[in-house]
């Protein structure tokens, strides 16, 4: 059976934006059709700036998927229904450098004229342009606790993507 995606409008997005990202977490995906990766995250928010509906996500420099969004200027935000944690749990958990997390998930690709890469289990997805970045920079910190976060020192680059797509199931 086909999984079949509606096109909704961002100001249609129904989930309270920080149980949806925060609690239910996301795969953040970057890449091109034939190589690409994905990662769990559970950092970012929806928004409004530059008159464009946005969404923001962090990656560590170490992670791989990293440089797929540095390469590419398209990625998407994806999120799932609960049956899919375990899913989201070894896609944090493990390295694309490691293992095939498309093979060992499960996963069903589905590739975007634009370029995106959604997933056929996803509830939303979320097609981004990257419009900015930014590097976490630890004297900017204004809150003693957050410096805990970074005990390598691999500070955060922060992603701003205008949506330019959302599908829903």
């Amino acid at each position: 059976m086909e999984t079949v995606f509606k096109e909704i409008t961002p100001e249609n997005i129904n989930d309270n934006v920080f149980g949806l990202i925060g609690t239910d977490w996301m795969l953040i995906t970057a890449g091109t059709q034939d190589n690409f990766n994905t990662m769990t995250a559970n950092w970012g928010g929806l928004g409004y700036l530059w008159n464009k509906n946005v969404c923001f996500c962090f990656i560590r420099p170490p992670r791989y998927t990293y440089d797929f969004m540095e390469k590419t200027d398209i990625f998407t935000l994806s999120f799932f229904e609960e049956k899919y944690r375990d899913i989201l749990k070894f896609c944090g958990a493990k390295s694309g450098r490691d293992v095939n997390k498309i093979n060992e998930t499960g996963l069903v690709p589905v590739h975007s004229d634009s370029g995106a890469i959604n997933f056929k289990q996803a509830r939303l997805t979320l097609e981004c342009k990257k419009v900015y970045f930014h590097d976490i920079t630890p004297n900017n910190f204004l809150d003693s606790a957050i410096p805990a976060f970074y005990p390598k020192k691999d500070y955060h680059r922060m992603y701003i993507g205008e949506i330019m797509r959302c599908l829903a199931k």
